[in-house]
């Protein structure tokens, strides 16, 4: 997730700008002379609508603010129960759980997405709707996924926090379900500091979502926001013109961001092939962003220890090992001790276990030279020597 690694000049006139052209207003609403009727979150929600072909885009907070706007504009209430799956950054479930729905998380399988299987076997009449995400840039089995939700009415939140400008069969993740989230924070494929979207193309949803993100307001064409009436009861979970106008500088940057990491993803895989190790499995090899290089080891010690080597001669790695307490429902006791769910003391994702404690995950970068990429590969093949 590298659009922290371009961030200069653009992004800092872009800010200047606000200043130079609008008179500091940070503002998204109002103050149209002053201003001088220049909209930067508006302009950002209409660049990533034409970039994913959503009808609809709405720009608010944070990545996380998206998630639970997203299941408000779904009519997820109290007592519905929401499907999502195990490997996800912890900011999932935390959505589900603020708007007072029931978590129900399912299995992974070496996509490192939902399980197809483990989804439809928990389905209940009370599952309203499910969350797939579409980890580390790649995306979940979504021609599976969709049809067992629409055979069963559920609806379709895809979490693409980690996955824009991802596609499966053609199309952008975020925008095959019924509504999609995007995160803008300082590690993703674009950044603005904080930052998030949701896309969809109904209408409906999108409505309750521009309304629930700012307090209710129905933007009315006609009246101004102090007379006009509320659809519905809201919080501010509104972005800034400063975070629209870095992330409209680094949206400019999105396809070359893109470009250069699938090809350096290319050239760090194929650089490794003669290791032998087994890749994470790819639903689709060309909607895949580039964001990292997942393989499997044999068993968890051997893992472990070959992190640990990786440490020590200076290479990273990506959620994999090294946050997996964020990312793996196996470590979030502290919610289900607060929540009262899955409370138990067990394991209840023992297949996931399996495959993420023989994960290893290796960034990829905008910025990596062919004798870096060269670097790493006999870094790896020295330490699987050793292993």
């Amino acid at each position: 997730m590298p659009g922290f690694e371009l961030v200069g000049k653009e992004e800092q006139e872009a800010v200047n700008e606000i200043f130079e052209k609008s008179n500091g207003v940070v503002f998204a609403h109002g103050f149209d002379a002053l201003r001088n009727n220049i909209f930067r979150v508006r302009d950002l929600e209409k660049e990533v609508s034409k970039k994913v072909n959503s009808s609809y885009a709405q720009a608010v907070s944070s990545g996380s603010s998206a998630l639970k706007v997203a299941l408000k504009a779904l009519g997820v209430k109290k007592g519905d129960e929401v499907i999502t799956q195990s490997f996800t950054f912890v900011a999932t479930i935390e959505a589900i759980l603020e708007i007072e729905a029931t978590p129900v998380i399912v299995d992974i399988d070496k996509t490192l997405n939902m399980c197809p299987k483990s989804f439809e076997e928990a389905i209940t009449k009370k599952t309203k709707a499910v969350i797939p995400v579409h980890m580390l840039g790649v995306t979940a089995q979504m021609d599976q996924i969709v049809s067992i939700a629409r055979r069963n009415n559920i609806l379709i939140l895809e979490d693409t926090a980690q996955g824009l400008g991802g596609k499966f069969d053609g199309k952008y993740l975020g925008t095959i379900g019924d509504i999609g989230t995007y995160s803008f924070d300082g590690g993703k494929t674009v950044i603005c500091g904080e930052g998030g979207m949701i896309v969809t193309d109904d209408e409906n949803k999108f409505i309750t979502a521009r309304a629930y993100h700012d307090h209710g307001h129905e933007y009315s064409d006609t009246l101004g926001r102090g007379v006009e009436n509320a659809l519905c009861t809201g919080f501010n979970y509104r972005m800034s013109e400063l975070q629209a106008a870095f992330g409209l500088a680094q949206f400019k940057k999105l396809d070359y961001i893109l470009g250069e990491q699938k090809k350096n993803q290319i050239k760090l895989k194929n650089a490794i092939l003669d290791i032998g190790f087994e890749f994470r499995t790819i639903p689709d090899e060309e909607g895949d962003i580039g964001d990292s290089i997942v393989f499997y080891l044999e068993t968890k010690e051997q893992t472990q220890s070959f992190a640990k080597k990786m440490g020590e001669v200076g290479l990273g790695t990506k959620n994999l090992p090294d946050a997996i307490k964020w990312h793996f429902a196996k470590y979030w006791g502290h919610m289900f001790k607060e929540y009262d769910f899955y409370n138990d003391g067990k394991n209840h994702w023992e297949k996931s276990d399996e495959i993420l404690s023989r994960s290893i995950a290796l960034p990829v970068m905008v910025k990596m030279t062919d004798e870096h990429i060269k670097t790493i590969a006999e870094k790896l093949l020295k330490i699987a020597r050793e292993i």
